[in-house]
């Protein structure tokens, strides 16, 4: 099971056997290294989205060394969590959201782990794993952490905040949530077959509403102290619960997904896609 998030969201302290490790990808270096062991009876392995301190913008984040990462060490889950900022009037701040759509409106960014010699789409209009998102769900209801299962989280690149008139466009098109990171992850968990849900801490209305100053990182970091402790609770809820068996269509997701001709794929894309499609080969 992996875990991505900030240190706050996580107590590594409750992970027994705490080892720390580094990993080298064909993508270059994650965001910093690994914590693995075991949490509530079941290997995970978490790292710091942003990097200890908070280095990396989202725009810097190496989203796909990061995912290559969890897949290197075995995880066939992630689940991740960030602040957010609500679109609506009732996904209030303290609350959460568990969303099971996304809104892609990053520029800047390697979202994929194919290209330069093998070619393949796969299915993404359900982006997120539907069992795992449950199980967060329940996890949530059992930590006492309001949260709501389902709703879309639009993706924006960052490192700024919105501007009033984006905000407003965005609750035009019914979006719910919006922020900087998932988008990215799901794509590429889902191109190496790796189950993806996300819990989107509500900390700001972003900048919508007129009643309300604008979001800040001091708002941010204010309600996410607050809600820390609720979402480690779930998060250990969530992982002692999640179901090893699932069969979810994320788990085959390159089975029909890899478009080039086999006999043109060479020996360098073989060895860097191993991991991903050494069994479709």
């Amino acid at each position: 099971m992996g875990l991505i998030g900030g240190s706050g969201v996580y107590d590594l302290e409750a992970i027994e056997g705490l080892r720390e490790e580094r990993v080298e990808t064909p993508f270059g270096p994650p965001s910093d290294s690994y914590f693995t062991g075991s949490l509530s009876g079941v290997p995970v392995a978490f790292l710091s989205r942003h990097g200890r301190g908070h280095r990396l913008s989202p725009t810097e984040i190496n989203y796909r060394a990061n995912v290559w990462g969890f897949k290197a060490l075995g995880c066939d889950a992630l689940l991740s969590a960030s602040a957010v900022g609500s679109l609506r009037e009732d996904d209030t701040p303290r609350r959460a959201v568990i969303p099971d759509q996304f809104i892609d409106r990053t520029r800047h960014r390697p979202d994929t782990f194919f290209g330069d010699g093998v070619v393949a789409h796969v299915s993404f209009a359900e982006p997120v794993c539907g069992s795992l998102a449950r199980t967060l769900e329940k996890a949530a209801a059992l930590a006492g952490l309001p949260a709501r299962l389902g709703g879309t989280y639009v993706c924006m690149e960052g490192p700024q905040f919105s501007t009033r008139a984006e905000s407003i466009l965005y609750r035009s098109w019914g979006a719910d949530v919006i922020g900087m990171t998932n988008l990215t992850e799901a794509k590429l968990a889902r191109e190496a077959e790796i189950c993806y849900a996300t819990l989107a801490l509500v900390t700001d209305y972003d900048a919508w509403r007129a009643s309300e100053r604008p979001v800040s990182v001091e708002t941010v970091i204010s309600i996410l102290g607050e809600n820390s402790a609720a979402a480690r609770r779930t998060m250990l809820e969530a992982v002692a619960r999640v179901d090893p068996d699932r069969d979810c269509s994320c788990r085959h997701a390159l089975r029909f997904a890899i478009l080039t001709d086999r006999s043109a794929i060479s020996e360098e894309a073989r060895r860097r896609l191993a991991p991903l499609v050494g069994k479709y080969l």
